[in-house]
């Protein structure tokens, strides 16, 4: 499951995908349909593909360089310390135990339920 937040760590948008997929190619689809100023993403998410898509965008990439770049970047570190939101808020979620168990079969439905539980996290 992929999913974007806003600066506070309210989720946006989730994707479900397999467990063996990728991080980095499902970001595209997130980063496209998001309106925002910066990204912040973990060394995963460091290619060049979404590297371009995010100044597409005139966005910051918050995004650590990946240690086998031969030209390593920089990162606003402080900035940085913000992207704790959004694991927080995959830690709400996995609250729920049919978010962590995955018990649905079909994933439309746990997409579904992820919503619902996305919607219980936002009114606490």
């Amino acid at each position: 499951m992929h999913a974007a937040c806003d600066a506070l760590g309210n989720p946006l948008r989730f994707e479900v995908t397999a467990g063996q997929a990728g991080d980095a190619p499902r970001a595209l689809g997130l980063i496209d349909k998001i309106k925002t100023k910066a990204v912040l993403a973990d060394r995963a998410y460091d290619s060049d593909a979404i590297l371009d898509a995010v100044k597409a965008k005139n966005a910051e990439a918050v995004i650590p360089p990946h240690p086998v770049r031969s030209i390593q970047r920089d990162t606003n570190w402080l900035l940085y310390k913000e992207r704790h939101k959004i694991e927080v808020m995959f830690g709400y979620l996995k609250h729920y135990r049919r978010v962590f168990a995955r018990f649905d079969k079909l994933a439309k439905r746990y997409l579904a339920f992820i919503h619902f539980a996305a919607a219980c996290v936002l009114i606490r």
